[in-house]
């Protein structure tokens, strides 16, 4: 078995933690989103119950990213940082009553398994960190945008030279 699949209620119910740092290319659906593969996430898991006694995992992911801008389409470096708080159900139905309890929008809820691959919860998390529409606060150069403006010709621009006179 691989050192990242874990019984995910044993180790909220042990109190584990796990920490690490993972290369953005062992992270294939994150490095789909970036503009390159370079870079790492540093990640930290811990296993825990809340006050209700359920069991839960923080996860906590955390590292640069080079996304496109989707106004300038230059690549530009993105700081993700973002953790989690998410609590097992054995079930859906029984995920849905913890969700119901807890009534908390910060908290997800989840099914979780005894043979859980935790690289899927960490990616799962990174992506979620990202912008939905990444860009620049400031785009540095618009040149390429205006120059991709000004040579898109003018689909009627024909019309003209066939115009009588």
């Amino acid at each position: 078995m691989s050192a990242f699949v874990i019984d995910a209620f044993e180790f909220c119910r042990t109190g584990g933690h796990r920490e690490g740092v993972t290369p953005l290319t062992e992270m294939p659906r994150l490095a789909a989103d970036c503009a390159n593969a370079s870079g790492e996430i540093a990640w930290s898991i811990q296993g825990g119950e809340t006050r209700q006694g359920y069991p839960t995992m923080t996860v906590a992911v955390a590292g640069p990213v080079q996304l496109v801008c989707q106004r300038c389409l230059a690549p530009f470096d993105y700081q993700i940082d973002s953790a989690t708080q998410l609590v097992l159900g054995r079930d859906d139905e029984e995920a849905d009553q913890f969700e119901q309890v807890l009534d908390d929008e910060s908290i997800d809820v989840i099914v979780g398994s005894h043979a859980a691959d935790i690289r899927e919860l960490l990616e799962d998390e990174a992506l979620l960190a990202l912008p939905h529409a990444p860009k620049h606060e400031v785009c540095p150069s618009t040149t390429l945008l205006h120059t991709l403006k000004s040579e898109k010709v003018s689909p009627f621009a024909g019309l003209k030279n066939l115009k009588s006179e």
